[in-house]
């Protein structure tokens, strides 16, 4: 690929979009659509891999579960947009250009970086040498063979949030004949009503979760975890599910992150020191009424469509508009046979209504699965990506005077 591409007198503007993750794929998606008959702008989108990574059911594949084989060129078929396989392994902020396997240099005009978060091995002694993750396909596989292995023992379960729960659950469901330990500082379910809690506990305790709030791992042996104040729990398999951390690269280009590493938009999710610079999903520090977001599916794929209509409002010579969302639900599956969804307010805090059972199962599966087809709705009809909650007050953020 040349580092200029000539489209009659004029030098096609190079949009380049790091990540196919949710947003990123909604990102790429949604801007080659809009922007399909414009012979001016290139849109390229970079992964390192050929297969869609769906997240919300990788603790599925991580209980040996096949799910289906989805393809990003395939998705990108027809829309005009570039995929370029590779890994990233630096941005150049000054330079506009992005270095691939080391070896190859992609320039950009406007950068949409996606580059999403990963468990966070790195706090926790051990965790990186002897913990599982679900950080990818091929990590979830590798526990999925280990738990196959296992005729007998205790898996444990390190981190008591959404992805702690529903790989407790499933690895319970899908091997009766372990012991399954969920660990964590939090209550599971802390920020539900106590109806959804007590729901959520009753299913784990069914599916013979055992649960415990409170503690702390601050060790991973190759066959026990270490609890603050001394305890230590024998473990033939360790889930690390305990919080997440961003690629270093964008601390690396110069860009302006927070204390995570997320790179710090403006409303329109432009990085507030390089406006050429688009930050979506996990990578992005932004800020709404109710204060920071926090990485979903939910809220990430409105990011990646929203860098992409304002980055097409640009290219039109128009001003980008402020980004809003406001979160609405939080399912949580509990195996296959059962699951709750906990509805929310804009700003996360539940409402009283909640889903249960066979209903909520059908449900989070409708949610689980929207995904691929909203891709490709999109791609026939971009509009259609731009329709989500703005939150209404709990989103407005007051300038000062």
């Amino acid at each position: 690929m040349s580092a200029q591409q000539e489209t009659g007198t004029a030098t096609a503007h190079r949009v380049v979009i790091l990540g196919a993750g949710y947003a990123g794929m909604a990102a790429a998606i949604q801007l080659a659509a809009r922007v399909k008959r414009r012979e001016d702008v290139q849109v390229t989108l970079v992964n390192g891999q050929e297969r869609f990574t769906e997240r919300m059911r990788l603790h599925m594949t991580a209980t040996g579960q096949q799910l289906a084989e989805l393809s990003i060129p395939q998705l990108l078929e027809g829309t005009g947009a570039q995929f370029v396989r590779g890994w990233v392994t630096a941005v150049d902020a000054d330079a506009k250009t992005v270095r691939i396997d080391d070896d190859r240099v992609l320039p950009y005009d406007t950068l949409v970086y996606g580059l999403g978060g990963v468990a966070d091995t790195s706090a926790v002694p051990g965790a990186e040498d002897h913990a599982y993750t679900l950080s990818s396909a091929q990590d979830a596989e590798l526990l999925a063979d280990r738990l196959a292995r296992l005729g007998s023992g205790t898996v444990v379960v390190a981190g008591s949030g959404l992805t702690g729960i529903e790989s407790a659950a499933e690895i319970a469901e899908r091997h009766p004949e372990l012991n399954v330990v969920l660990l964590g500082r939090q209550e599971s379910g802390a920020a539900m009503t106590p109806k959804a809690k007590a729901y959520l506990h009753a299913a784990l305790d069914r599916l013979g979760v055992q649960v415990r709030a409170g503690v702390e791992v601050v060790k991973v042996l190759p066959d026990a975890v270490e609890l603050a104040g001394g305890e230590s729990i024998a473990a033939d398999a360790v889930l690390w599910t305990s919080g997440t951390r961003v690629s270093p690269l964008a601390v690396a280009a110069g860009l302006a992150v927070d204390g995570h590493g997320r790179i710090v938009t403006d409303a329109a999710l432009r990085s507030v020191s390089h406006s050429e610079v688009y930050a979506i999903g996990d990578a992005a520090a932004i800020r709404q009424g109710y204060g920071l977001m926090h990485g979903t599916c939910q809220g990430g794929m409105p990011t990646g469509v929203h860098a992409a209509l304002s980055i097409d409002r640009v290219l039109r010579g128009r001003q980008p508009k402020p980004f809003r969302f406001g979160y609405y639900h939080t399912p949580v599956s509990l195996g296959r046979g059962d699951a709750m969804v906990q509805f929310t307010r804009p700003d996360g805090s539940p409402r009283r209504v909640c889903l249960t059972g066979r209903m909520a199962v059908r449900y989070k599966e409708t949610v689980t699965a929207s995904p691929w087809p909203t891709y490709g709705r999109m791609k026939k009809m971009p509009a259609s990506g731009a329709f989500w909650p703005r939150g209404g007050r709990f989103t407005r953020v007051r300038r000062p005077q």
